[in-house]
């Protein structure tokens, strides 16, 4: 007879019900925050097609020199003119390609920002007043980039702490720092009178202009932030759903603040650019930046509705806007077709984004795609 005595079989410990919605929120926000090794490969289906969006962004730029030929090829024909004419296409690209940068990671995070032109015209003031100027270069410098970055956290704050729409949030902000710009300055222009500042414009290396290395360094360090780092990542997921992303763990309200933080510290270096360029600062300034910058963004295939947009497609983006001015430019034809130009090619991005997103909907099963 066996001394042993029957226990009881032990069940596996039941986990609390978990409700469907909130698994499938947590579910997409993991996916976002996944690293890219489990991606789609780089040329089909989703994962490709950012790689396609840009090709096509470059055969654009393709076709406008091939229109630039064939309606100037008196210009065309001379290599040194098309070298100084892409020279000039870039540098004109340079200002408004840093405020893009800081407007596709607030696109991105499901936001907009209405103010940047506003906040360039502010900082450009603020850093050219003879108080300011008293502190040289390096004080000037510094006064544009804090207060860029100080009115990009008070939009932050209104719009994740207050609660305001991010449009009407960065509307008031337009609003009040085109005022307050005008103020500081009573409506006059503020000549500067460094020359440091001011030689930024027209100093080259290796013969490109210095505020093109600037673009450049802003470009790849928004490049490395929003593909390299989990404030990349994150930001995608916010942009994608917020809900998902705070149950995986982020805190929607501080991060969202920090995406406009960026994007008015990027206004800071625009303003110092713009004044190298103009040897001055007003508060007319950077006027409809806010405009060019979303479009640009647009073209390159940020989301309105956030959540996917890329560095590198926001920046052609904006060289595409910049050549098409050149191209007007050089042929003599009027702003206003230029613009209608503009306007026709932002609604031609935005229904085939509108195209692509349904295709995308449709077949990951009306999931919300997103990438970086």
């Amino acid at each position: 007879m066996s001394d042993t005595t029957p226990t009881a079989t032990q069940l596996p410990a039941q986990s609390p019900p978990v409700d469907p919605a909130q698994t499938t929120a947590a579910e997409h926000a993991a996916a976002a925050l996944a690293p890219a090794g489990g991606r789609i490969p780089f040329w089909s289906g989703a994962g490709g097609e950012g790689a396609r969006r840009n090709l096509g962004l470059l055969a654009t730029l393709v076709i406008l020199v091939v229109i630039g030929i064939a309606t100037r090829p008196d210009l065309y024909g001379d290599a040194n003119w098309v070298w100084g004419n892409t020279l000039t296409i870039l540098k004109l690209a340079s200002v408004v390609g840093v405020v893009t940068v800081g407007m596709t990671f607030v696109i991105i995070g499901g936001g907009i920002d209405l103010s940047v032109g506003a906040i360039v015209a502010l900082a450009g003031v603020w850093c050219t007043t003879l108080a300011t100027q008293s502190y040289g270069a390096g004080g000037m410098i510094f006064s544009a980039l804090v207060v860029g970055l100080a009115v990009g956290v008070v939009n932050g704050v209104l719009i994740s702490y207050g609660r305001l729409v991010p449009f009407i949030a960065t509307l008031a902000m337009m609003v009040a720092a085109r005022g307050l710009a005008a103020q500081i300055s009573e409506k006059q222009t503020q000549v500067s009178n460094s020359q440091f500042i001011n030689g930024l414009a027209s100093t080259k290396v290796l013969g490109i202009p210095l505020l093109v290395y600037i673009l450049a360094a802003v470009v790849l360090a928004g490049w490395v932030l929003l593909n390299r780092t989990t404030f990349g990542r994150r930001t995608v997921a916010v942009g994608g759903n917020a809900e998902a992303a705070r149950l995986a763990g982020i805190n929607v309200r501080l991060h969202t603040l920090l995406l406009y933080a960026l994007s008015g510290l990027c206004c800071g270096i625009a303003a110092i650019m713009l004044t190298a360029q103009a040897n001055s600062a007003q508060a007319a300034m950077a006027n409809l930046y806010e405009l060019d910058a979303i479009a640009a963004a647009i073209i390159g295939g940020t989301l309105l509705t956030g959540g996917r947009g890329t560095i590198v497609g926001s920046l052609l983006g904006v060289i595409i806007f910049s050549t098409i001015t050149n191209l007007f430019a050089i042929n003599g034809l009027s702003t206003e077709a230029q613009n209608m130009v503009k306007g026709g090619i932002i609604v031609a991005a935005v229904l085939v984004q509108q195209v692509q997103f349904r295709g995308l909907g449709g077949r990951f099963g009306g999931k919300r795609a997103s990438t970086a």
